[in-house]
């Protein structure tokens, strides 16, 4: 794999929706989390493009080499706080995870929740994905007993949120 130097992020193009739903997919299913209630089975995987034009959303994917690495966004979920955003589909492929990638575009996700004027940013996750959840508690997200506006993903059990 390449150095994270020679990645480049750029914002999410529709010919980007195929092969981003195909990455957020294979993630869950190595991770054994392809179930329902989750983005595996949501229709808006299939077209990240259309669903991102959202005001005050925002998908970025990264890439090397012309290779798609993965992506990450924040969203304005439905039912939440208009000072929140969420987190939304972080996904990396798994060639490029240990590069520092992943913290980095967290990083950049939460520059853009900070520029839209949200004040907490919320992830919705599952216990199986130990690694996510490792990175998020380091960038300062704390647990919630209890999930937050209405996403649909009934399959996540791990609510956290980060006061910006």
């Amino acid at each position: 794999m390449t150095s994270i130097e020679e990645i480049v992020i750029r914002p999410l193009r529709r010919e980007d929706n195929a092969p981003m739903a195909a990455i957020i997919r294979s993630s869950l299913a190595e991770f054994g989390v392809d179930k329902p209630g989750t983005v595996f089975t949501d229709p808006t995987t299939d077209d990240l493009y259309s669903l991102f034009q959202t005001p005050g959303s925002h998908y970025m994917t990264a890439w090397a080499n012309g290779r798609l690495l993965g992506g990450a966004g924040v969203f304005p979920s439905a039912g939440l706080p208009s000072d929140t955003c969420e987190l939304v589909k972080m996904y990396l492929i798994p060639e490029a995870r240990g590069l520092g990638l992943g913290r980095h575009m967290i990083d950049l996700c939460l520059e853009k929740a900070r520029a839209f004027g949200f004040r907490q940013v919320y992830i919705e996750t599952m216990p199986e994905l130990t690694r996510a959840i490792d990175v998020y508690r380091r960038f300062g997200f704390r647990h919630l007993d209890g999930p937050m506006g209405n996403t649909g993903h009934f399959g996540c059990d791990v609510w956290m949120i980060l006061e910006l």
